[in-house]
């Protein structure tokens, strides 16, 4: 983490020396002497920073490192808050600026506060060298942490201690048994405590392996690997069992050789070969030749455990084989796995109900957990004075030697992370727990703080994102809910993982909550039980607040008590009407949300923030921003509408989009754009003509489009051709939206992956057929008189589909070989139709099935037992014939019904009493 406030205070002082040289004067030298001293430090800050938790001396120095890079940043920040936030920081106030720098007594201090600085680095550096001369903590020297995390206990198991595994054991030998000749991987993935060396090991020791397989081999892989001696280690195992010693020389043989031996020891022999706990893909790579594909006599399997999502699947796909994700306990096998440690299988007392269940709660299903807070409960002798201690205390007691064992396989995950992974992770710890974590918010965050790089040909979300799937890759978040296009949308933390990341980061400094201590440099998040203090050194302020809470004094408070550092600020569900004058004072901020506010109005003073990156209005009360905003050339997020409630059916107008000042197309930084009222524009200038400036659009959304705005809409988009999202509402049901014109952009819109038209289409739009990236398609009162299928079916990447109230003939056609990734479908108020038919061979993949309020049919859709993979059919608000139908085939044709294979369940969903009741079938 140390390398990480290094690396962060770096990528800031290139900015402030690219932007803002003319304020730092005589201080450029200066700075740039302590940052080239402090990145000297970088290379040896990746070994102090994993070797620092056993290393009392090593951990206070780097300690001092990370405070250093800290206070170089208050400096430099205040030194251009004092210097350049007077007026509208633009040239045109340079003298006033130039002014004030002749201040001698405010240059002198910041003088000083830059030459303490610079001894501090001096000190530092004198004892990095100091523990260079040492030996042990040469970069070359790196080693994974020596204490003791337990993994191996999972050998030692006995079979009655483990619960919840049946079902994946089963699963696992089911897949050992039918292994074909030749090669096959099986990989168990999933969080560290989750079990997965128990699991494979009870398969592994299962009787009937010996049945099947000749060679059983177990290896343990681990972080820090010698393939020389992994491959020893096999060819040990491999001749132990048939009493064959080793070959002469076997410890002088290179890798090649090695793996040479084991291939032809192992061809057309059955084997299984476990590895357990891969770190590493080049783990895998280094070996995988080792294991025959071709066997003509033989059936060889790899069980692979890992914490690492495309280790399971590399190594997996390549052989045709499985992926097994393994999953916390259910909350029934939970409580017997507990039960078991913490009271030996007796009921428990009930004075310790509520206390079990919360502790049990924070466990979330992790069997390592579960084993070692049971075992340690069982201790306490059933007092609740001690387990109310224990459940308070949770935190720190998770740091004692009892538990340690719980932290250490923790630890052991966040010190693999690369030092950028390292400040995005600890910062999840500032969302409250059991708040699912949107993937969008955490990204741009993310941005505002400067944890994400910029790399070359890519945009700093697209590097946030990637930063994002780095960590479900890891197992460290788990996916919640994914979009429609099969992207995740949002996130959570396992509590125990969340404990730990909260702890890292007030032992870092990083986040603090202010009650629990002092208010430090970084970050800090409110909650209502908290009372104000000064923030001086405060970088961002986060509201977890609800708007019926009486935080709103407390928040006032706190903006006002000087927290003039701020680069974001995040004021979501705030009791706000009014935004604080304060906030405009705020030269540094880069982020803003008043999302699910009260807010009404955005005042001039907004052009203040001229740093300002995000600007988040989603579902407050705003409608229309001022022509200030056009000040704010880094703006790249802007979000400004809510959506209206809906009963039953999505109504037309069921959003609020807002009215922007007509030259929008002056903020030539904007990413996203959402929702712009395309009738804005004033003194002869259209909004979407001036769209079409914003060519790093990657999301637009208008609405209140007219017929005649088609060419002008036409030729902007031809120039968006980083647009990956596009949302486009007429103004009314009626109102033609025009979108054939010959400047069309079918090539610009390659990368397209989401496309709504809401509103009347004269025909499906010529270019939509060749939009080869589309994922998500929506199209909404279209009035199409031509089965508009036919124009659809050959993307080749579709996913949803949704057709509303969008085609008036009586039969939608799905062809065969058509929609062949098409996941979901929707079809509602086609008032026409009569008829659904689906050709065998199309849809192949769609999962789920929706019909709603389409009166005219009176049969489910010919052909759907076509449909292998489809799990959900709903049949929503349909005709009584239709409903009365569905139950009498289901009764008559028993186990031949054509809706036999819908395993996730066939629904029938009605309106009724302003909310929709659902019948399963």
């Amino acid at each position: 983490m140390a390398e990480t406030a290094v690396s962060l205070l770096f990528n800031q002082v290139s900015i402030w020396l690219q932007e803002e040289r003319k304020l730092l004067g005589g201080l450029r030298e200066e700075v740039e002497y302590i940052c080239g001293e402090m990145g000297q430090m970088r290379a040896f800050l990746r070994v102090a920073d994993a070797k620092e938790d056993s290393d009392p001396h090593l951990k206070e120095w780097v300690r001092q490192v990370r405070e250093i890079s800290y206070d170089t940043e208050d400096v430099l920040d205040r030194y251009m808050l004092r210097f350049a936030h007077h007026d509208a920081y633009g040239f045109s106030a340079f003298k006033k600026i130039y002014d004030l720098i002749k201040n001698l007594k405010a240059r002198h201090q910041i003088a000083s506060d830059i030459e303490r600085i610079k001894l501090r680095v001096a000190n530092v550096s004198n004892s990095q060298q100091m523990y260079k001369d040492m030996g042990p903590y040469s970069s070359s020297s790196l080693v994974t942490n020596t204490l003791y995390d337990g993994r191996g206990d999972a050998l030692l198991l006995e079979e009655a201690e483990v619960v919840g595994f049946e079902k994946p054991k089963k699963q696992l030998l089911e897949w050992l048994r039918s292994t074909d000749y030749g090669l096959q991987v099986i990989s168990v993935v999933g969080m560290a405590g989750l079990g997965k060396t128990t699991l494979v090991k009870k398969v592994y020791d299962n009787i009937s392996m010996k049945m099947h397989f000749v060679h059983l081999v177990w290896i343990t892989v681990s972080e820090s690997f010698k393939v020389e001696h992994l491959l020893q280690d096999m060819i040990n195992q491999l001749l132990d069992e048939i009493k064959q010693p080793p070959p002469q020389g076997l410890e002088d043989m290179n890798a090649n050789g090695m793996r040479e031996y084991v291939y032809n020891f192992l061809r057309n022999r059955n084997y299984v070969i476990v590895l357990d706990d891969i770190w590493r893909l080049d783990a895998w790579e280094a070996i995988r030749y080792a294991f025959p594909r071709s066997n003509t006599s033989g059936r060889g399997c790899i069980i692979i455990t890992t914490r690492y999502n495309n280790i399971a699947k590399a190594a997996s796909d390549e052989s045709n084989g499985h992926v097994y994700s393994l999953e916390p306990l259910a909350a029934k096998e939970a409580k017997k796995l507990f039960y078991r440690k913490a009271f030996q299988g007796k009921q428990c007392p009930y004075y310790l109900n509520e206390i079990s269940e919360n502790i049990l709660k924070r466990c979330e299903g992790l069997p390592l957990a579960i084993v070692v807070i049971g075992g340690l409960l069982h201790t306490k002798n059933n007092r609740i004075d001690e387990w109310e201690l224990f459940n308070r205390s949770l935190c720190s007691e998770l740091k004692e030697d009892n538990l340690k064992r719980i932290w250490t396989l923790l630890s052991l995950s966040f010190y693999d992370l690369p030092y950028y992974l390292k400040a995005c992770f600890l910062y999840l710890g500032i969302f409250p727990e059991d708040q699912l974590l949107e993937k969008a918010t955490v990204i741009r965050l993310w941005i505002a703080e400067r944890f994400v790089e910029a790399k070359q040909g890519k945009t700093m979300e697209e590097t946030a994102e990637g930063y994002l799937n780095e960590l479900f890759n890891r197992s460290l978040i788990q996916v919640a809910e994914t979009s429609n296009d099969g992207r995740p949308r949002n996130f959570h933390i396992h509590d125990l993982l969340r404990e730990y990341i909260i702890s890292k980061s007030l032992e870092q400094n990083m986040v603090v909550v202010h009650n629990q201590g002092r208010p430090d440099k970084i970050h800090n998040s409110i909650s209502c039980t908290q009372q104000p203090c000064k923030f001086e050194y405060l970088r961002s302020l986060l509201f977890f607040g609800s708007v019926d809470s009486e935080c709103g004094p407390i928040l006032y408070k706190v903006l006002r008590s000087g927290c003039k550092l701020l680069k974001v600020l995040n004021l979501r569900k705030a009791p706000l009407e009014i935004i604080p004058n304060e906030v405009f004072k705020c030269y540094h901020l880069e982020y803003l949300s008043l999302r699910d506010t009260e807010v009404k109005l955005i005042p001039k003073a907004i052009g203040n923030l001229r740093k300002l990156e995000t600007l988040d209005l989603k579902r407050s009360r705003v409608t229309e921003l001022p022509i200030e905003i056009l000040k704010l050339q880094r703006l790249q997020y802007l979000l400004v509408y809510r959506y209206k409630v809906d009963y039953g059916y999505i109504q037309f107008d069921n959003i609020q989009s807002f009215k922007a000042p007509y030259e929008i197309g002056k903020l030539l930084s904007l990413q996203k754009l959402c929702y712009i009222d395309a009738g804005s524009g004033v003194n002869g200038v259209k909004i979407v003509s001036e769209i079409g400036k914003l060519t790093e659009l990657q999301r637009l959304c208008i609405t209140k489009l007219k017929r005649e705005d088609g060419l002008d809409l036409c030729s902007s988009l031809a120039k968006l051709t980083k647009l990956r999202s596009l949302c486009i509402y007429s103004i009314d049901e009626s109102e033609v939206i025009d979108l054939q014109h010959s400047q069309s952009p079918p090539f610009t819109l390659s990368f397209l992956r989401t496309l709504v038209l809401q509103g009347c289409l004269e025909r499906v739009p010529h270019w939509i057929p060749s939009l080869n990236a589309l994922t998500d398609l929506r199209l909404r009162w279209s009035r199409l008189k031509e089965d508009p299928l036919q124009y659809l079916q050959g993307l080749p990447n579709l996913q949803v589909l949704s057709i509303h109230y969008a085609y008036e003939g009586e039969e939608l056609s799905f062809k065969a070989g058509g929609f062949q990734k098409l996941k979901e479908l929707s079809v509602t108020r086609l008032f026409g139709l009569r008829w659904m038919r689906v050709e065998k061979g199309s849809m192949a993949r769609l999962n789920k099935m929706t019909v709603t309020n389409c009166k005219e049919m009176t049969e489910v859709p010919v052909g759907i037992e076509h449909l292998s993979e489809v799990e959900y059919v709903d049949f929503r608000d349909m005709a009584e014939e239709f409903v009365e139908r569905l139950y009498e085939d289901k009764r008559i044709e028993g186990d031949r019904w054509k809706l036999k294979h819908v395993h996730g369940g066939v629904r029938v969903v009605n309106w009724e009493d302003d909310e929709w009741k659902v019948r399963l079938l």
